[in-house]
């Protein structure tokens, strides 16, 4: 076998399932997130300042991806890439969730958080995020801040868990669980474009939860306020998809984990209501965002590994070569 016919394929033979879908959707987001900077600057919009430093978000996003796909070739034996390598589908996440952002409102302009709370209104007969007004404590907005900030690294804590324990396999159902929600609620942005409550009605509010509220409060409110208030990210909540499933994950594999996080999670539908973040209806567009990610994981490793072999050159060329990969 040629030389060069081995190196064009070293990448496909090599690619993760998880990697190959966050090769596209990195892909996507780069390319529309340029376009749709380009269009604000020549267009004068009011986001046109900020082109600078996009272009630079941008720019770094390409090259951490460029230089990930080639250690893939050239470092996949180190040990030090292949711990960074395990854990990279979360940067993939940060990557496609910035970027995309900036290119919603030109791939879908037309936002649909209206009809989210004329959802609620129809549902409840009220909308739930002012209705909890009436519950406002300084110490329960704590508690509430706190599980949504737990959101931010109940996963890697379970992840690490099982990476330190050597449970390979587990570990790699777990994350490419987790990658496919994400995916799926990635693309659901776009389908479906919508802001947080608090940005949409916030001349319904009549009381300051973060008021009086701990350090812990502080930090979320300022995690979440560094968003842009273009920001579309509303629907599914992926918040409570990732921890539900997180939850599904401990449970199989780290019992203790799973009853640590117990109070914490199931805290969490309610935080993200309670703080504004969510709309109810949000919540329930999580399951299905949770039962496709579940079906579809081991039917897409296993569909990914079997289309690798059978199109692998070098395994069709074992009786010629002599060489088994």
């Amino acid at each position: 076998m040629k030389r060069e016919a081995v190196f064009k394929n070293v990448l496909f033979r090599q690619l993760r399932i998880e990697e190959l879908i966050g090769l596209v959707l990195v892909t996507f987001a780069l390319l529309f997130a340029s376009f749709s900077n380009v269009y604000t600057l020549m267009n004068e919009l009011p986001e046109a300042p900020n082109f600078g430093a996009n272009l630079l978000r941008i720019l770094a996003s390409g090259f951490f991806t460029f230089w990930f796909f080639r250690s893939i070739i050239y470092q996949a034996e180190n040990r030090g890439f292949q711990i960074i390598r395990d854990f990279a589908p979360f940067l993939f996440v940060l990557v496609i969730y910035f970027n995309l952002q900036d290119a919603i409102f030109i791939i879908h302009p037309h936002d649909i958080h209206h009809t989210l709370v004329d959802l609620d209104e129809k549902l409840f007969g009220v909308q739930p995020t002012v209705w909890f007004e009436q519950y406002y404590h300084p110490r329960l907005t704590d508690w509430f801040a706190f599980t949504y900030l737990n959101y931010y690294v109940m996963t890697p804590i379970l992840l690490a868990l099982l990476y330190l324990k050597k449970e390979n396999e587990s570990f790699r159902v777990v994350i490419l669980t987790m990658m496919i929600s994400y995916f799926i609620g990635f693309i659901s942005y776009v389908i479906f474009p919508a802001s947080s409550p608090y940005l949409v009605i916030p001349e319904l509010y009549h009381i300051d939860i973060w008021k009086d509220t701990s350090f812990i409060s502080w930090i979320t409110y300022t995690i979440v306020d560094l968003s842009p208030h273009r920001v579309r990210d509303a629907f599914p909540s992926m918040h409570n998809a990732i921890v539900l499933l997180t939850m599904i994950m401990a449970w199989r594999y780290h019992r203790k984990f799973f009853w640590i996080q117990f109070p914490l999670a199931i805290s969490l539908p309610l935080a993200t209501v309670y703080l504004r973040y969510h709309y109810v209806v949000d919540i329930i567009a999580a399951l299905p965002v949770i039962a496709i990610a579940l079906y579809l994981s081991p039917r897409l490793e296993l569909k990914w590994k079997q289309f690798q072999q059978q199109n692998d050159p070098l395994d069709n060329r074992i009786g010629e070569s002599g060489v088994s990969f």
